[in-house]
C-alpha cells in the first residue's frame, strides 16, 4: 500500500472511531441525566418498541463484529487491517455495553419476546424506498426459515454465517485480510440499514442520536474498506 493510501487509512479509521465515540459519549451523558427535554425523561419504551428492538438486535450484531475483529487480528500482521480491527472492536464493544445498559435501565429483557424474531421492529422497512445508500433491507425475510430458525447462524442482514466465520478463522495473511474486509463490509451495510431505521423509528432522543452516529461512522469505514480491498486486488462481494 502506498504511503499516501496508508496515511488515508490511518486518518479515516481514526476519524470513524472518533465520531462513533463522540456520539457514544454524548449518549452516555444524556442517558445518565434521563434525557434532555425540560419536561423530564421520555417514557420508558415498551418491550416491542423500535427502541428496545434496536437495542437488542444491534447488541447481537455488534458482538459478531467484535468477534471478527479479534479473529483477523490473529490472522494477519498487516498494520492497517489490525488497526481497523482494533477500532471496530473498541467502538462496537463500547456501544454494545450502552445498548444492553439501556435495556437494564428500562427493565426490559435482552432477548425478544416469544413470537417476535430478530428485526420484527423493522416491519415495513423492506418495502420502503431505499435511502440507505444503495443498501436496503430487501431480502430480510429470507434470512430465516419458516420456523424462525437462523440461516447458518446469520441472525440478521449483514451477519456472517458460521461457515464464513470458520473460513475466516482458518485464513491467514492476505486471504484473511480480504475475507475480513468483505465480511465486515457486508456487516456494516446491514448495520447502517438498522441504524437508519432506528433514527427514523426510535423515540428515545439519545438512542436516535447514537444510531445516527453509527450510520456516519460505519459509512466512513465502508469507504475505507473499499480502498483497502482495491489495494489488495479485490472488491466487496456483490
Amino acid at each position: 500500500m502506498s504511503p499516501a493510501r496508508t496515511r488515508r487509512t490511518r486518518w479515516v479509521a481514526g476519524s470513524a472511531v472518533a465520531v462513533a465515540l463522540l456520539f457514544a459519549g454524548a449518549a452516555t451523558v444524556a442517558s445518565a441525566r434521563g434525557g434532555t427535554e425540560a419536561s423530564g425523561p421520555p417514557p420508558t419504551p415498551s418491550v416491542s418498541s423500535a427502541d428496545a428492538g434496536f437495542a437488542r438486535d444491534m447488541a447481537v450484531h455488534h458482538q459478531q463484529a467484535v468477534e471478527m475483529a479479534f479473529i483477523v487480528r490473529d490472522g494477519t500482521e498487516d498494520e492497517d487491517v489490525r488497526r481497523l480491527a482494533y477500532d471496530i472492536a473498541n467502538t462496537q464493544a463500547g456501544q454494545r455495553g450502552m445498548l444492553l445498559g439501556w435495556l437494564d435501565l428500562w427493565g426490559l429483557p435482552k432477548t425478544a419476546p416469544d413470537g417476535q424474531g430478530p428485526m420484527a421492529w423493522m416491519e415495513g422497512e423492506g418495502e420502503a424506498p431505499s435511502d440507505h445508500g444503495g443498501h436496503d433491507m430487501h431480502g430480510m425475510d429470507h434470512m430465516h426459515g419458516t420456523d424462525g430458525t437462523d440461516h447458518d447462524g446469520a441472525l440478521m442482514p449483514g451477519m456472517a454465517t458460521r461457515t464464513e466465520l470458520g473460513r475466516l478463522r482458518e485464513a491467514t495473511g492476505s486471504k484473511a485480510e480480504i475475507l475480513f474486509l468483505q465480511l465486515m463490509t457486508d456487516h456494516h451495510k446491514g448495520g447502517v440499514a438498522m441504524a437508519r431505521a432506528c433514527a427514523r423509528q426510535c423515540t428515545v432522543p439519545v438512542e436516535k442520536r447514537l444510531a445516527q452516529g453509527m450510520v456516519e461512522a460505519q459509512q466512513s469505514e465502508l469507504g475505507l474498506m473499499a480502498d483497502m480491498l482495491a489495494a489488495r486486488g479485490a472488491k466487496p462481494r456483490p
